[in-house]
């Protein structure tokens, strides 16, 4: 089967890892599997290495200075759209809204529902959704929001989760040791969040949080990893800059973070904050459970669909704050819930449950 797996960026965004990650499991079950991207700003492959039985297929996409976001978004469904070639593939998987435009007919992931209000933008999300000849959700709470929006029914295949990479990263060897000292020396004590400063990761809650904690952990210190998108986060970066300032704290911002150094940061930490607004199903958090850390995430029904108990919830900055203080004493027994969880996640089990998908719903050739 030649399966054509498409996504709009090169960078270390959720939908791109879970594109990269499905294509790999698919291709060592036997799928020929291509993956298109737009190669952004020069960008001349993925943010990692990716395994050669996957073939890649990158478009040029150059910076515009000062161009709107809808100018961006408009111009990246022209540029893939215009590469793709559709009829070697006998499945076309897009794996986001921007995809799911540039080639019309095909199957849609849709992680998370994003709320827009320019016209154009809104429209583009309208048709990314109701488009695609058929849907798979990562989560049964955005299947739900899919087929109450639109009377729909997608199929929901979870995420898989690289459990050994990050497990390997927790582990008593001298090398897994030496990397999260490294880290330790470097940050110290440290509560951990990756995706980068911007509203759906609930930043600026997580910064209130944090503040309000100081007193009783003096020693622990905020640090906020990855960043990667697509849109423009300028007036919410300068509202978080503005809240640090007037609360007296310096959180440590490191941006996006080389993919092999990330689960040796993300074992190294003292808890993973999870304050997002809005989640499809909460990759990242998967992978901090993967490497034991005790996790504290959003109150929002997706979450606790995916999660369980193997996290701990709150839903304002002071619940936060208490949690993430609480969250320093080992739980031995929700730590080892939470591995558990995440190593029944595979991707080669979520691989097969697509090659089933795309058995049933081929690609409709008269279109």
């Amino acid at each position: 089967m030649r399966v054509a797996l498409l996504t709009y960026s090169t960078r270390p965004r959720g939908g791109v890892v879970h594109t990269l990650n499905l294509a790999e499991a698919l291709s060592r079950i036997g799928a020929d599997v291509t993956v298109w991207s737009l190669a952004r700003g020069g960008d001349d492959g993925f943010f990692r290495t990716v395994d050669p039985g996957v073939t890649q297929r990158l478009v040029p996409f150059a910076d515009v200075p000062d161009e709107t976001i809808t100018e961006r978004i408009v111009r990246s469904i022209d540029a893939l759209g215009s590469a793709f070639e559709p009829s070697a593939f006998d499945i076309v998987h897009a794996q986001d809204c921007i995809s799911a435009n540039a080639v019309g007919t095909c199957i849609r992931t849709i992680h998370h529902l994003d709320q827009f209000t320019t016209p154009i933008l809104v429209e583009c999300h309208e048709k990314a959704v109701v488009n695609p000849y058929a849907r798979i959700c990562v989560s049964r709470a955005v299947a739900d929001e899919v087929r109450v929006g639109w009377d729909l029914t997608p199929t929901v295949i979870p995420n898989g989760v690289d459990h050994g990479r990050f497990a390997g990263a927790a582990a008593d060897t001298p090398e897994a040791t030496e990397l999260r000292r490294q880290w330790r020396d470097k940050l110290g004590p440290y509560v951990l969040a990756v995706g980068g400063i911007e509203p759906r990761k609930g930043s600026i809650d997580l910064l209130e949080a944090f503040a309000a904690l100081r007193a009783d952990a003096p020693d622990l210190s905020l640090v906020f990893a990855g960043g990667e998108t697509l849109f423009d986060y300028r007036d919410y970066r300068t509202e978080f800059e503005r809240r640090r300032d007037v609360l007296g704290i310096d959180p440590v911002v490191l941006g996006p973070v080389p993919d092999d150094d990330l689960p040796s940061l993300v074992a190294a930490c003292d808890v993973f904050a999870f304050p997002s607004t809005k989640e499809g199903f909460g990759l990242a958090a998967m992978e901090a459970l993967s490497a034991g850390r005790p996790v504290v995430a959003r109150e929002l029904p997706i979450l606790r669909e995916v999660f369980g108990d193997t996290v701990t919830y709150a839903d304002s900055p002071s619940s936060l704050a208490r949690a993430l203080l609480d969250a320093r004493t080992p739980d031995p027994h929700r730590r080892d819930a939470g591995r558990t969880l995440a190593q029944s996640l595979t991707w080669d089990a979520a691989a097969r449950s697509h090659l089933d998908f795309y058995a049933r719903h081929p690609y409709p050739r008269a279109h």
